[in-house]
């Protein structure tokens, strides 16, 4: 019985056997629908075209249908209803999610997708304010205290931070940043919301808080929710919609929180701009990754299979995705709870791991070839994306019921030695620049 993953590999081996007509036509679609059914799109004037001497294009054309129906099973139309005929290759995709199918220059796929989620079209890095998406594949890694307290050593060297909460599915990044008086009266949601019906100046003015953490430099926050959450499971089921505008054109979610980013940039005027992600594989995460233009992306790891298993599966979907090149030299590893015994023997596991998981985006070195010249790193490289950031776990920072209390008594040197690398790291790698004045 075939099953989804094998779809794909069964239409290449059918193109295969029939590459001498598919290489004449100047392009065809295998369109994947919401269920997982394959069927063809290929050009309308292709009869006029085809000319090999032999069959027509529509007997080749129904024997490929045929055969890709019988070899595809329930995941095929039947045969008569396999071939779709369009004017062109932009109208066949219908802004549906491509990629090129392999070993065919002149054949795409479309995937369509019950949600608007798309790991594979990387936005270019915004213009503005750097900006850092704090992401882990599994909750529970210390993701928003690491980025509290990037915040927090920013701020303490005259640095203006915006943290923006998108972790909207389980929101408390703010209440554990900011006193209950200091909570804002909207926030992501409220906006989201607000924009599908153009209400959006009713909430941005009350949507960010000012943290009494910061000395020299200053911290922003605009919380998931806001100080009253109100309906927040009914605002959630609707923040995902497009928005369509007068003139019918259609604005996706993501595009619209992009719209949200940069509006909170252009009223704080930040040094950096920090997002806490979703965890896992969903449509925020995709967003926070992809669409926001981050200059730098965070993965947090702890040396365990859940881990390594999950990231590799993004890779892998990057590469199937000719996605990779342009999304790998914005990663980075961070090593998240670092425990306080058997450290070293820790660390290297962790090392060794995720120097595995990224051979997958480093390029190959031919023999005789510099790798200077390559996007390429050895498992020893203390420069490497692979090569973790280690941050430590502290019994003072676990199960904190509000990080500003903590942060507000700390000190900087306790700070450096449990999040130095990711402070010195960020700073090294962004280049920030100096305090405004």
């Amino acid at each position: 019985m075939t099953t989804f993953d094998q779809t794909l590999e069964i239409v290449s081996n059918v193109f295969i056997a029939h590459s001498d007509w598919i290489n004449t036509l100047p392009w065809m679609l295998v369109n994947r629908d919401l269920y997982g059914r394959i069927r063809l799109i290929i050009p309308e004037d292709a009869q006029e075209t085809y000319d090999n001497g032999a069959q027509s294009i529509t007997q080749e054309a129904e024997a490929v249908a045929s055969e890709l129906s019988n070899a595809l099973g329930p995941h095929a139309f039947t045969p008569s209803n396999m071939l779709l005929y369009e004017t062109t290759l932009e109208q066949a995709k219908q802004n549906a999610t491509v990629f090129q199918l392999t070993s065919f220059a002149n054949v795409w796929v479309a995937d369509r997708l019950a949600t608007e989620s798309c790991w594979e079209k990387i936005a270019p890095i915004s213009n503005g304010a750097p900006r850092i998406v704090f992401y882990s594949i599994k909750g529970g890694v210390g993701r928003s205290t690491a980025l509290s307290a990037l915040a927090w050593s920013l701020a303490q060297e005259g640095k203006r931070v915006l943290i923006v909460d998108l972790d909207l599915e389980s929101p408390g990044l703010s209440t554990s940043l900011l006193p209950e008086d200091r909570q804002p009266k909207f926030g992501v949601t409220d906006w989201l919301l607000e924009d599908l019906v153009d209400n959006t100046e009713i909430v941005i003015e009350s949507m960010i808080a000012t943290s009494d953490l910061a000395r020299d430099g200053e911290i922003f926050v605009t919380p998931a929710h806001g100080a009253e959450p109100g309906d927040y499971i009914s605002k959630l089921g609707r923040i995902w919609m497009p928005k369509i505008s007068k003139t019918g054109k259609k604005e996706g979610w993501s595009e619209r929180l992009n719209r949200l980013i940069n509006e909170l940039e252009l009223k704080t005027n930040p040094d950096v701009i920090l997002l806490d992600s979703r965890a896992g594989i969903d449509e925020v995460a995709s967003t926070c990754l992809t669409d926001l233009g981050a200059k730098l992306i965070l993965l947090f790891a702890v040396d365990g299979s859940q881990t390594w298993s999950g990231y590799q599966i993004l890779f892998e979907h990057w590469l199937q995705r000719n996605a990779a090149t342009t999304i790998r030299e914005r990663l980075q590893l961070v090593g998240a709870l670092i425990p306080e015994t058997e450290e070293v023997e820790y660390v290297i596991g962790l090392r060794e791991h995720a120097a595995d998981l990224f051979s997958l985006l480093y390029d190959a070195v031919p023999a005789g070839e510099p790798a200077a010249n390559r996007f390429h790193f050895e498992e020893s490289d203390p420069y490497a994306p692979h090569s973790p950031w280690e941050i430590r776990w502290h019994r003072s920072f676990a199960a904190l019921s509000s990080l500003a209390g903590r942060l507000a008594v700390i000190d900087k040197q306790l700070i450096n030695q449990l999040f130095g690398a990711i402070i010195t790291g960020v700073n090294d790698t962004l280049e920030l620049t100096p305090p405004h004045d």
